[in-house]
């Protein structure tokens, strides 16, 4: 079962004073880390008489989920009710609406998919994109963002950023991220960033430079020629764009992720594609070959874009042990392995971020659901796939197990 990032609660008493708080039970505050007022108590330690007399006067507020009521003799903020006890648990950063009982996770401890969203920007629209960019005003977003950073465990081994097109916070991305290396010094980053606007060396060398040992910068690249990557993006000279980029990028010494969807129009050159990566682009880190999340601009373009697993199996194969052959790093992201010759399996991850990732009914006596990608929630019986179907036995000798650098 997938686990949504908001959670719909019973609110009573006044507003928080803080729109952003963690969730802590005694053990988080027994660390000390988290200043009392930017704590959200967790109610079943409340009642078990764990934490001090009189300490919920102080905090953030009282969650709690699962419970009817809040504690007796509390009339603080409170959220609390609900059918489900497994969204939030100690440890979360959750972000607080000023009215009303919704609960937004914003970091979920022990998660492998925390994303942090730097703006629904972008300067790019492509036809695949699960999250269509809104030109809103995002000048919050780094003061925010930076108070998310201050509450996440120092213990976390990987942040995504994400967007809409995150450089487009200036020089705001630059401070999230020595936010991030001066509270989070154990903690990679993972940003995810079309690169058009590295084709500016100074931006590039300044982004690049704010954390240049913590940071992989994942970058989609849709075609071996400019038209057919400005055609996926929906932006004339984008190829053009991304590709001095990413040179501007390798030349600070930036670590890169090449980033390809899988749709109709990148199927149709993918092998062309694999060659130019190797020819142009050989200081890559990782490349991904990623399936399609039907959301958003997806949906409406689902005849541009959309083509069977089946049917581009064969090709997706010779790219990506084209590219393994010649010494790089190759991962197929978001497709279930059911879907994969079996060639690919030693490539396959479960890539996609928890709180979107679901199986068919068909999926219940896989053995392989553990390892497996599965589908996105918002996958119909279009979007899956005329070969999925329980596999007979798992896992193959071949079949490395491992996570991905970033989930999606």
């Amino acid at each position: 079962m997938s686990l949504p990032l908001h959670q719909r609660l019973i609110h009573t008493g006044p507003a928080a004073a803080v729109d952003v708080a963690k969730v802590a039970d005694i053990d988080v505050l027994a660390t000390g880390r988290v200043p009392i007022e930017h704590c959200l108590l967790w109610q079943d330690d409340l009642a078990a008489g764990i934490l001090p007399v009189g300490i919920e006067a102080l905090a953030a507020g009282v969650f709690g989920a699962g419970h009817a009521a809040p504690p007796v003799g509390y009339h603080g903020p409170w959220w609390g009710g609900g059918s489900r006890r497994d969204l939030v648990a100690p440890g979360d950063v959750v972000g607080l609406a000023p009215e009303g009982g919704l609960v937004t996770i914003l970091w979920r401890r022990g998660s492998r998919a925390n994303t942090l969203l730097a703006t629904e920007r972008c300067n790019s629209l492509c036809l695949m994109c699960s999250q269509p960019p809104r030109e809103v005003d995002d000048t919050h977003r780094v003061e925010h963002l930076t108070r998310i950073i201050t509450l996440i465990d120092p213990e976390e081994t990987q942040l995504g950023i994400s967007g809409g097109e995150p450089t487009l916070l200036d020089d705001g991305l630059i401070e999230v991220i020595r936010s991030a290396r001066r509270h989070l010094p154990a903690t990679s980053l993972h940003v995810l960033s079309n690169g058009r606007r590295f084709a500016d060396p100074g931006l590039a060398r300044a982004m690049a430079g704010a954390a240049p040992e913590a940071v992989t910068w994942g970058i989609p690249l849709y075609g071996d020629v400019a038209s057919l990557h400005d055609h996926v993006v929906q932006a004339e000279g984008a190829f053009a764009e991304t590709m001095t980029g990413l040179y501007n990028l390798a030349a600070v010494g930036a670590t890169v992720e090449i980033r390809v969807v899988l749709t109709r129009p990148t199927v149709a050159r993918l092998e062309a594609l694999a060659r130019f990566i190797y020819r142009a682009l050989p200081f890559a880190a990782h490349i991904a070959f990623m399936g399609l999340e039907p959301m958003g601009f997806a949906r409406r373009n689902r005849a541009l874009i959309w083509i069977d697993p089946a049917d581009y199996a064969g090709a997706l194969s010779r790219a990506v042990h084209r590219l393994a052959a010649l010494g790089m790093t190759v991962s197929i992201y978001n497709l279930p392995l059911c879907v994969l010759p079996a060639d690919l399996l030693a490539f396959a991850r479960a890539s996609i971020s928890d709180w979107k990732n679901d199986f068919a009914p068909v999926c219940a006596p896989c053995p392989a659901r553990q390892d497996c990608a599965g589908f996105f929630t918002s996958a119909d019986s279009r979007w899956i796939g005329r070969d999925v179907e329980p596999l007979d036995h798992w896992p193959p000798a071949a079949h490395q197990g491992t996570r991905p650098s970033c989930p999606v």
